[in-house]
């Protein structure tokens, strides 16, 4: 298929990558932008290919954790312009779709479509700003044995809410904890919170370009495998949250920092999951 300029501009700007290595990359992949990321990132000609960011969409993310920390809500509603997201119809749209989410303990954006004050909301923003106006995306968490921390980043275009299990001991320092902890989660965009997690899919791809770089760096082929499990252990640490540096003290990790919590108040305090919302991801 033909490649645009348009495209290979697109994912040069995604990449880093120089414009004729984007354009044979998607002309190898015929035109699919994922394949193409990892055509370059195996050439080694990606410099910020790891995780290409997604086209972005305006709008706002809002969390809302109940007084116990025991039940959690958070809601991505989408709109066109940041002018109209910022906008007092906008805002008041977002905090009743958190409201109705959050009261109803919804998890599927379909749950929504019945609910006729909500739909009534929205025809109305519409017709006001002559946008499209969408939910794109909604959560609820409860924590029985633990506690749940949110955090919404400055704009209101990313938030997050982890969950801790095993949460009985020393409650204002774990929020207090839990709120650098979400932050955390903001910042970095880890992938999953344990390395066991991690997609088999997305580990089995990792291995394949790590030996392909290193085969490119001339390396012997007996050695491939060694060289990319000490390559994929640097991506576990980069992309799950418990072996992420601390942002606040990078002398220590995020498993650090709990497990100095766990010792001093005797628990056994352990991060269950975290959501993490950010405008122009991609919606899962």
């Amino acid at each position: 298929m033909a490649i645009t300029a348009a495209q290979v501009n697109e994912l040069r700007q995604k990449t880093g990558a120089g414009m004729m290595d984007c354009k044979k990359a998607l002309t190898e992949a015929d035109g699919d932008f994922e394949k193409a990321i990892d055509i370059l990132r195996k050439k080694g000609a990606s410099v910020a290919a790891k995780r290409a960011e997604k086209s972005a969409n305006e709008g706002m993310v809002a969390t809302k954790v109940s007084e116990d920390s025991k039940f959690a809500a958070i809601v991505e509603v989408n709109c066109e312009t940041d002018f109209v997201a910022k906008s007092e119809d906008f805002v008041s749209l977002t905090n009743a779709v958190l409201e109705t989410v959050y009261s109803k303990k919804l998890n599927d954006v379909s749950e929504l479509a019945n609910d006729s004050d909500i739909k009534a909301k929205i025809d109305q923003v519409m017709g006001k700003v002559g946008e499209k106006v969408e939910i794109s995306r909604i959560a609820t968490e409860s924590a029985e044995n633990g506690l749940l921390v949110d955090y919404i980043h400055m704009g209101s275009k990313l938030g997050v809410i982890v969950k801790f299990d095993n949460a009985s001991d020393g409650r204002d320092e774990l929020l207090q904890i839990g709120k650098d902890i979400a932050m955390q989660v903001a910042a970095m965009r880890p992938l999953c919170v344990y390395r066991e997690e991690v997609p088999k899919d997305i580990v089995e791809k990792e291995m394949e370009i790590y030996k392909e770089l290193a085969r490119k760096e001339g390396k012997p082929e007996q050695i491939l495998e060694k060289i990319a499990t000490g390559r994929l252990n640097k991506f576990y640490q980069e992309s799950c949250l418990a072996e992420q540096a601390f942002i606040k003290d990078n002398t220590k990790t995020v498993s650090d920092l709990l497990n100095e919590f766990n010792k001093k108040n005797n628990s056994q305090t352990k991060i269950a999951l975290f959501k993490r919302f950010h405008l122009g991801d991609e919606k899962k």
